[in-house]
């Protein structure tokens, strides 16, 4: 399936405005901001943090399945979806990240 289709699949996002990403120190390395532009990967990455409970190596393969077409563009051009890189790397070093929900106001 298609990335928006495999989108449509997923819980709803309204109540969050962000996702805070933090590393193994508890150290924020990424901010995913429920926008235009963003509220995809916000929905993929909760998503994936409700499934898993962090975003490890696992998660994230499966995060490139959801992001389907564009795991591809993105392997092929590096730097343009940032949120995909994030994945691919942390399935290439072993990596995981924490997830904290910052809910909508």
């Amino acid at each position: 399936m298609a990335f928006a289709d495999n989108l449509k699949q997923l819980p709803g996002i309204s109540h969050l405005s962000a996702l805070e990403l933090l590393d193994a120190q508890g150290v924020l390395v990424a901010t995913i901001e429920n926008k235009p532009g963003q509220a995809g990967s916000l929905a993929v990455y909760n998503h994936l943090a409700q499934l898993y409970g962090a975003i490890g190596p696992d998660a994230a393969a499966r995060g490139l399945e959801i992001y389907a077409e564009h795991s591809e563009d993105a392997r092929a051009n590096p730097g343009k979806h940032p949120n995909i890189d994030r994945l691919i790397g942390l399935i290439e070093r072993g990596e995981s990240l924490r997830v904290k929900q910052v809910f909508a106001v």
